[in-house]
């Protein structure tokens, strides 16, 4: 397998797996679930698409396309993961919040509402710019240390007989 796509998927694991002690650390809440679960920090679409473009820098060099295709494509996955998701997940918070107004409002009337009520929508936010740059200052390491790994295994291949 491709090893861009090895350390771009292992820094997304390990950046999802420190979310488990980070969240422990701040709320005293033990929750291993958070690992399948978006948001947090640090950012795992960060940790992937940097570790990716580190490591395609340090292998093929800056002035490749493959270099600019993944510098590219890794800025729109963070702008999105910041921007888009989490206005999202905002607009989620307040549909949530207005279904509850409405039922409130239904209580007081002897009306009854036969109409099964949608259910409410999940609430999982896009990433703060914190997050994002913790995940991208994370993926920058793991795709240097899977590089600098990698080039290890290349200079004692030459030695094999």
């Amino acid at each position: 397998m491709n090893k861009g796509v090895i350390i771009a998927l292992i820094s997304m694991g390990l950046a999802q797996a420190i979310k488990i002690p980070l969240h422990y650390q701040k709320t005293g809440k033990w929750k291993p679930e958070i690992f399948f679960q978006t948001g947090g920090m640090p950012s795992s679409h960060s940790a992937g698409v940097t570790s990716l473009t580190t490591y395609i820098a340090l292998k093929r060099g800056f002035p490749t396309i493959d270099f600019a295709l993944s510098l590219i494509y890794g800025l729109i996955v963070m702008y999105d993961a910041q921007g888009v998701r989490r206005q999202a997940g905002e607009l989620t918070l307040k549909v949530n919040d207005l279904n509850e107004l409405v039922d409130k409002i239904n209580q007081d009337k002897s009306v009854k509402f036969t109409e099964k009520p949608p259910q409410k929508l999940k609430e999982v936010l896009g990433h703060e710019p914190e997050e994002v740059i913790g995940g991208a200052v994370f993926g920058v390491l793991t795709g240097a240390l899977g590089y600098l790994l990698g080039k290890n295994d290349r200079k004692m291949s030459k030695f094999k007989l």
